[in-house]
């Protein structure tokens, strides 16, 4: 089968569009004919060495896919050949944590392309257990850009951050593939949204995903924007998907009691918050990694009801992943990249 593999850490110009063996489906396993796969952030830092610096070489990185399933190990039989199927981005990979809750937390955890071969291929082998029926309707390249950014935003916006109807929250990195989803999760669940953006061209895109509030971060505070849209009390629930500086300053866009949920780290890994008014607030700073089946089950469903949109950036074919990967290490991207085999 073809496949955009690495064999060595560096920029996207380690990409290399080769032949590979095709992959066997084991028992309990099934072979997927990728239709197409997202990319996503933790792709660029997989690639820079920043993730896994153990990585065995080659590798083919990738979490998320849409496909059909193209052959059935021994014992497979939930799927019919033909069936149109999405896996989870993540899961254990030892069948005794198949009930740990969450699944994130499991020792066995592992997300698709991390050290197990991923999805930059025509081909790849997962538990059938972990793949989920597609009943979107939609088309490959927009279901691609769906499994890791939804289920990640469910569990962070639902499960972590608690949000109900009524609840103001904010998300950060609201142009990028998860952070688009974020909003759109919040206001499914009957959350007022307010969305912060580096520059002002991807307004409008934003305020079409139904942000209330877009803030600019490059011209304007948004701390103090967002405690003007609260009447001074602060935030209910703020994803932050950026870290840095980002998730100091939003603890003085949070109300007391209110909740900042972790999971992410595109503008830096350290940050120094004040403590005294963190603690006298009684604010919760909680972190945030991957959700279960349930999260991603849940979201499709938003989706087909057409609460939830894909937001599609670019198409780029399989053998194009090093333009594909220059564009996400640009941080230009609005919505989620997508590589087509």
């Amino acid at each position: 089968m073809k496949a955009a593999v690495i064999r060595k850490f560096g920029e996207p110009d380690v990409f290399d569009y080769v032949d590979v063996d095709t992959p066997e489906p084991k028992v309990g396993e099934v072979r997927i004919k990728i239709l197409a796969t997202g990319l996503n952030r933790i792709d660029h830092y997989l690639r820079l060495g920043g993730v896994n610096p153990n990585m065995s070489f080659p590798h083919i990185l990738g979490s998320d896919a849409v496909g059909v399933i193209e052959a059935n190990g021994l014992g497979s039989s939930r799927f019919q050949i033909g069936e149109r199927v999405i896996p989870m981005p993540g899961y254990p990979l030892d069948s005794k944590d198949d009930d740990f809750k969450p699944m994130s937390a499991a020792p066995s955890y592992l997300i698709r392309g991390v050290a197990e071969w991923g999805t930059y291929a025509e081909y790849m082998v997962v538990p059938e257990k972990w793949l989920v029926k597609d009943e979107t309707g939609l088309a490959d390249e927009l279901v691609a850009t769906l499994p890791m950014p939804l289920v990640t935003c469910v569990k962070a916006i639902k499960v972590v951050g608690e949000v109900k109807k009524g609840d103001t929250v904010v998300i950060h990195g609201a142009a990028s593939g998860t952070g688009s989803i974020g909003v759109q999760i919040a206001k499914a669940l009957g959350a007022k949204v307010a969305a912060t953006i580096r520059t002002p061209e991807k307004e409008a895109f934003v305020k079409s995903l139904g942000a209330d509030l877009v803030i600019k971060t490059e011209s304007e505070n948004f701390v103090e924007r967002v405690n003007a849209w609260t009447e001074g009390q602060g935030a209910d629930m703020i994803l932050d998907n950026l870290g840095g500086r980002f998730l100091s300053d939003s603890l003085k866009a949070l109300r007391p009691l209110g909740v900042l949920v972790s999971m992410g780290m595109v503008t830096g890994m350290e940050t120094t918050i004040e403590i005294f008014p963190f603690f006298f607030a009684q604010q919760q700073i909680r972190g945030s990694l991957m959700g279960d089946i349930d999260d991603l089950r849940w979201g499709l469903e938003q989706v087909k009801a057409g609460k939830i949109k894909p937001t599609l950036d670019r198409v780029y074919e399989l053998y194009e992943t090093r333009d594909a990967h220059a564009r996400l290490a640009a941080g230009v991207a609005v919505g989620t990249i997508v590589l087509k085999p």
